[in-house]
């Protein structure tokens, strides 16, 4: 595998969200990187009125008047592999692209398919990385560039990037981060390996952590859980499932809390109860008893209506619920 250094490299990119937008941003500014085409997943239905949307990435790449290639499941349509096929490309690139390749595709490119995971590997293989690092209160998370294989996300590592975790980031501003940090190693990823100076490492099987995928059922928030725990909880499982609740006949989202490490209400609200129940209502939000300490509520979302500070909705719905306390939801509950 010789790497002529006057030739650009050339690139297929396989994603579909937002996530892959800064590592498919960073190929094309890139100028000895040649993006020969796109793969991305089917336009699909969105919106209130469930109009045929693109996917982000293909909006990209039809501004830069890439070729574009929008398989609904790649390993069974062979006219798609032998459009990746004729391109000849040097790599092929994944990041959060949807579907499982085929090794007829990871066979392509000369040297390999590199894939974006949003993780310090071997922590956190599979489909909720993000989202598990922050539900678990890790100090820490990063990305890994690897190469793929059938295995899922087991591939020999390339690159990694490394940051801290804030107390109160949510998996929606902490995916954004780590999209943009990808990018950032992403064209030295290729470069390095194929010119020999980066070698692949082979992840360490007596470190693997696994990030499974979150369903409906996840939302439940349980109060007799400590504050901490259901911090994370909330935090790490926005914008889906969510965390949900109920008081009285009312089911509410809860979309942001404040992290028990700060000190505020603990400092604010010298009274306790039982898991669940409302202690104060203060200018930050809506304090609530957990299993271990209080928890502060700072944004919710009624059924039906747009997300609300968590104050502003108590001071008008409390007057109508006799008892002020959270209960836990049962699966089959949620609307």
């Amino acid at each position: 595998m010789s790497y002529n250094k006057l030739m650009k490299l050339r690139v297929i990119f396989l994603g579909t969200p937002e996530f892959a937008i800064p590592s498919l941003k960073a190929l094309l500014a890139d100028h000895d990187i040649d993006v020969v085409g796109v793969m991305t997943q089917p336009d699909r239905p969105a919106g209130r009125g469930h109009k045929l949307t693109p996917p982000p990435v293909k909006v990209l790449a039809e501004e830069y008047g890439l070729q574009v290639r929008q398989p609904a499941r790649l390993r069974k349509e062979p006219e798609m592999i032998d459009w990746l096929k004729a391109h000849q490309p040097d790599y092929l690139v994944t990041a959060a692209f949807g579907q499982i390749l085929p090794q007829t595709v990871l066979d392509i490119p000369k040297y390999g398919t590199v894939n974006v995971h949003a993780s310090l590997l071997p922590r956190y293989r599979g489909a909720n990385p993000v989202q598990w690092s922050i539900i678990n209160g890790d100090a820490k998370t990063g990305v890994t560039t690897m190469f793929t294989e059938l295995a899922v996300d087991s591939g020999p590592m390339l690159l990694q990037a490394e940051t801290a975790i804030d107390p109160n980031e949510n998996a929606l501003a902490l995916t954004q981060r780590l999209a943009q940090l990808g990018a950032e190693i992403l064209p030295k990823s290729l470069h390095q390996f194929a010119s020999g100076d980066l070698k692949s490492v082979a992840q360490d099987v007596s470190q693997v952590t696994h990030a499974s995928k979150l369903t409906k059922e996840d939302a439940f928030i349980d109060w007799s859980m400590p504050a901490q725990t259901i911090h994370d909880k909330i935090r790490g499982q926005q914008p889906w499932p969510g965390a949900v609740t109920q008081i009285g006949e009312i089911q509410l989202k809860v979309i942001q809390t404040r992290s028990p490490q700060t000190g505020l209400v603990t400092q604010s609200v010298q009274k306790s109860g039982r898991p669940g129940d409302i202690l104060a209502i203060l200018d930050e939000g809506l304090v609530v008893q957990t299993g271990s300490g209080p928890l502060l509520l700072e944004m919710i979302q009624p059924p039906g209506k747009p997300k609300m500070a968590a104050r502003d909705w108590a001071n008008g719905a409390l007057r109508q619920i006799p008892e002020q306390r959270f209960t836990t939801l049962v699966q089959g509950e949620t609307g």
